[in-house]
């Protein structure tokens, strides 16, 4: 049994004491333009660390995913929700704290929402700080999959409900997706207003813009040119890299 809430007590006990990496996933509800799910981010967090599990069994224990994530910056998109940087910080410290009272000693945090990133950089020093006992680790989703990212056709300005996270979707929930409402968002840099465009550089300070500024449909790059394969490839990639990260973790 690997998921935490379906375990006993005395379950979850020895679980803790053999060591095990209690996993979270965590997303977001929020636009993903006009052909994909509000729950794209926690669909694919969660199924990530579904195939983890798959990967090493009793190495790891699922615990209680976080669904809502820190998105203000899709705010002008019906639908989306979002918790203040405090609050989802918040929700995770003391998701942390519970597992250590209890002998836990490693977390995993997998996130597929990018908005959540600085908040969970802001979590992990507080856990150092307050739980210098805890291993906090947090990885997101779709950046752990350089190659088969390398090997898709993407357009030069792309993100968010584009290529990447298009595939991911069309391979874990294809029903859930609206092919005929695929199209392409923001392309090149050139349909981008000047401050939006420098937000968009390789290298430069970071920005926070909303994304109806960056877009008008939500969508950056072209989703209509996503496959099943590229997603599945992500998708691999992205555990075969936890998986092995998790294995080494696991020996030290």
């Amino acid at each position: 049994m690997t998921r935490l809430a379906e375990m006993t007590s005395a379950e979850a006990a020895q679980a803790a004491q053999r060591g095990a990496v209690l996993v979270l996933p965590v997303g977001a509800v929020e636009q993903h333009g006009p052909a994909l799910p509000l729950g794209t981010d926690t669909i694919r967090a969660e199924a990530v660390v579904d195939r983890l599990v798959d990967a090493l069994d009793e190495l790891v224990v699922v615990g209680p995913t976080v669904p809502v994530g820190v998105s203000p910056h899709h705010l002008a998109f019906p639908g989306t929700m979002t918790l203040r940087p405090a609050t989802f910080a918040a929700v995770l410290t003391d998701y942390v704290d519970s597992l250590a009272r209890h002998g836990w000693r490693r977390v995993l945090v997998v996130t597929g929402h990018g908005g959540n990133n600085a908040t969970l950089g802001v979590v992990a020093q507080d856990v150092l700080r307050d739980h210098p006992e805890v291993e906090l680790a947090w990885a997101p989703v779709t950046p752990l999959a350089p190659d088969a990212l390398g090997a898709m056709n993407r357009a030069e300005v792309t993100g968010h409900c584009g290529e990447a996270e298009t595939a991911q979707m069309l391979h874990l929930a294809p029903d859930l997706v609206r092919s005929d409402r695929l199209a392409a968002g923001t392309t090149v840099p050139g349909q981008l207003d000047p401050f939006a465009r420098l937000s968009r550089g390789a290298a430069h300070p970071a920005v926070a813009l909303p994304y109806d500024r960056l877009s008008a449909s939500g969508v950056l790059g072209d989703p209509t040119s996503a496959t099943a394969e590229d997603g599945r490839a992500v998708v691999d990639e992205v555990v075969r890299r936890l998986a092995d990260f998790v294995r080494e973790w696991s020996t030290t």
